[in-house]
This record gives structure tokens, sequence and C-alpha cells, in this order.
């Protein structure tokens, strides 16, 4: 009979595991690494890391969706503390930017070199966008925000996202992602107030 509680560590290990890859790719990038280093890093075999997926692209792709999973519960977790659609919004896209403030360069510049992880990014991107249209939908039907439209205002914003995950205002103006994200949450909270 196997021991019931086997696969509850082999999940926990599993999730300790892509913690420890994520911190590590966050803080270096990936790009430089191979397998090898990775499980010298982790102080771990590489058919250990063969476990979680079966080459370093696939790895390098789960973890970062693994990031944005963990990220967007982060997000959310901000949102659902905030009062009122104005906080919920600066709460939501200030919360973008914290999330990738914990990035190094190097792995933004992976990430965007990397045309799996570029897309993960991307979607999720989308995602946050299409959330940015609700809340400001939100604020609209409860009156704190004057009647704009909700999916124009989303789209200005969604148009900065991707300008900001592309790299583009960081290349352009020097701002960081995560700062970038905070100017976007000051500039359209303001310009959508009653």
């Amino acid at each position: 009979m196997a021991n019931p509680t086997a696969p509850a560590f082999g999940t926990r290990r599993r999730g300790e595991l892509f913690d420890s890859l994520l911190t590590l790719f966050l803080a270096e990038g990936f790009s430089h690494l191979t397998l090898d280093d990775i499980a010298a890093r982790l102080h771990c075999s590489k058919g250990t890391l063969y476990t979680l997926a079966g080459s370093k692209e696939q790895l390098v792709h789960a973890i970062t969706v693994h990031f944005f999973r963990r990220a967007a519960d982060d997000v959310e977790q901000q949102v659902a503390r905030a009062d009122g659609a104005r906080e919920r919004i600066t709460a939501y896209l200030t919360a973008v930017g914290d999330a990738l403030e914990v990035a190094s360069d190097r792995f933004m510049t992976d990430l965007d070199a990397f045309a799996p992880a570029r897309a993960v990014y991307g979607q999720n991107t989308a995602i946050a966008a299409r959330r940015v249209s609700e809340l400001i939908a939100e604020g609209v039907v409860a009156e704190e925000f004057r009647d704009v439209h909700a999916a124009f205002a989303a789209d200005l914003a969604a148009a900065m996202m991707v300008r900001i995950q592309q790299g583009t205002v960081r290349s352009t103006i020097g701002l960081d992602d995560a700062a970038a994200y905070r100017e976007l949450a000051a500039i359209l909270t303001a310009g959508i107030a009653s």
C-alpha cells in the first residue's frame, strides 16, 4: 500500500523547487544557465529537474507561468483589500508593478529574448488590460469615475501596458516596468476621476 502522505510531499517538494527556480531566475536571468548549473545551484539532480519539465526551454516556460500565476494571486489579494474603484485600480496596477519589481534586468531581458516566455508575459498583459477595463467599468457604474468610455480607457491603459511589456518604456524614458505601472496607475485614475 502506498504512503498516503507521499503525493503531498511530492507536491510540496515540486512547489519548493519551482519557488527556488523562480528566485534564481528572477535574480540572475536564465539564458546563461545550463541544466547542470541549475541542478548544482538548487542542490538537486538533473533527473529531479526533468520531473518538472522535459527540457530547459520547457522549464523556463513553466517557471514563467508559475511567476505570473503567483503574481496574479498576489495582485488580486491587494485588490480585494482596496475600497472603491479608484483604490482598486491603483492597487491593481501598483501590485502589478510590485510583482515585476523583483525581476532583475537580466531576467526581463532573457524573458523578452525567449519567445515562449515573452508570449506568457504578453498573455498576462492582455489579461491585466481586461481586468483594468472591468475595474474602470465598475467605477463608472458606481459613479466614482466620470462617464468615460470604459473600453477606451482600458484600451489606452492596455496600449501602455504592452509598451511596458515590450520594453519600449524602459528603453525610451528609462522607467523600469514596476515604476511604469505605478505611474500608469496615477495617471489613469486621475484622468477618469469624477
